[in-house]
């Protein structure tokens, strides 16, 4: 089953989540979002690097630098403006829904106005 918006699947939003404390490495990604999701989620190598490649794509994280680590490249991704915006909106879009089912029983469902 599919989780998240078209927007953010949830892989996504822990990369965007675990790049919020600066730039990492994709081994340091991954074990940020292992860590980040209680170990819910854990992208294989391949898929991280293409939901990296996505995100970059769209422009809501970027490459921040590249190093040689014992002869092996190593690419830095950060998060940009645009995706601190992104996770930020998919987690209040999360707390709305959530606030849903988390409210105590017996209250009543509050429905908002309708914006005609």
């Amino acid at each position: 089953m599919p989780r998240g918006t078209s927007e953010v699947s949830e892989p996504m939003y822990f990369v965007l989540a675990a790049l919020r404390g600066g730039p990492l490495h994709g081994h340091a990604i991954s074990k940020s979002v292992k860590e980040l999701s209680g170990g819910r989620v854990q992208p294989s190598v391949g898929t991280l690097y293409g939901i990296l490649e996505r995100l970059n794509e769209r422009g809501v994280i970027t490459v921040d630098r590249e190093e040689t680590v014992n002869g092996r490249n190593r690419r830095y991704f950060r998060i940009t403006d645009e995706g601190q915006a992104l996770v930020h909106a998919e987690a209040r879009r999360m707390q709305e829904a959530a606030s849903l089912v988390l409210r105590p029983s017996g209250a009543p469902f509050a429905l908002r106005p309708s914006r005609a």
